[in-house]
């Protein structure tokens, strides 16, 4: 049976997490306006719990150089130790500058107004494996349950970004559909997220293809929002071809859906301020995730990366 990441991060909201320091080589791509193309590992979750050295291996084979991982508990990555994968990836030529992890209400210790050692350790293991963004992917729902509440859930964000400064990463924050379909108070809650974070400590991970069914169109919000969006879920979406699924929509090839994904890509490089384009495909029609991991990156080739 098909299980969205969104349902998934429902049941896993509160693993902890990844991130990242850049290498030299890597800010100077970034200061030349280069374009990272990667993979989000979610798209072959279950080939990395079977075997994750065989399962990068084949990445690195297809001419992926850039990954983000999305499994990252009691302080391990896969299974290993964060500095054990980085040895993993260092070893294939790969590179992991992002990582998500969610950030959860556990995270935040209110008495002392500060983070909680789980949080931290999260922090200090994405700096291990080299990263450059920790991304939280979800928002707890007590977190937007009114706007004073939102508004300290967005200063607890930036203070996150402070956090990650210290090791030289970005803390960020990655939508789903829920931000599209709820309001507070008359405004939309992905429009008071990017209000009420800063963009010098907090990064937007723009997933073009979750905000779809709720409403959200990437192309008004890159135009609304330049400059705004550091990373980006390059997703295609057609309508759910399975009838259990409670979404009306599920990722497909890219170029094959119906969001027009090249149009998005190519705004986002103009005027979104985006320099990670991050492949995730979470359903897979007739075909293998790897294989649909290969194709992606096929398509990403033609699109000029």
């Amino acid at each position: 049976m098909y299980t969205s990441r969104r349902s998934f991060l429902k049941k896993t909201a509160f693993a902890a997490a990844a991130a990242t320091v850049m290498s030299g080589d890597l800010f100077a791509a970034a200061r030349k306006g280069g374009r990272i193309m990667g993979l989000q590992l979610y798209s072959v979750r279950d080939d990395m719990k079977k075997d994750p050295s065989g399962t990068l291996k084949q990445l690195a084979d297809m001419g992926y150089k850039y990954v983000e991982h999305a499994s990252y508990v009691n302080r391990k990555m896969y299974g290993m130790a964060p500095a054990d994968f980085k040895k993993l990836l260092d070893g294939l030529g790969l590179t992991m500058r992002s990582g998500h992890t969610a950030m959860a209400p556990k995270h935040w210790d209110s008495a002392k107004n500060d983070f909680t050692d789980e949080w931290k350790f999260t922090v200090d293991d994405a700096a291990i494996c080299g990263q450059k963004f920790v991304i939280s992917p979800w928002l707890d729902k007590s977190w937007y349950k009114d706007m004073d509440t939102l508004k300290h859930s967005m200063d607890i964000f930036n203070k996150s970004g402070e956090l990650c400064k210290k090791q030289g990463m970005k803390f960020g924050y990655h939508n789903h559909n829920f931000e599209f379909s709820t309001q507070i108070d008359g405004k939309q809650l992905y429009d008071l997220i990017l209000e009420y974070t800063d963009p010098k400590l907090v990064a937007q991970q723009m997933d073009i293809g979750n905000m779809y069914g709720a409403g959200g169109r990437a192309l008004d919000i890159l135009k609304a929002h330049p400059g705004r969006f550091e990373l980006m879920h390059v997703k295609d979406e057609i309508k759910a071809t399975k009838g259990e699924m409670a979404e009306p929509y599920e990722s497909t090839v890219l170029g094959k859906g119906v969001i027009g994904t090249k149009e998005i890509v190519e705004l986002a490089k103009k005027s979104g301020g985006t320099t990670d384009f991050i492949i995730e495909q979470e359903s897979y029609q007739s075909i293998t995730p790897i294989e649909s991991a290969k194709q992606d990156f096929a398509v990403m080739k033609e699109w000029g990366f």
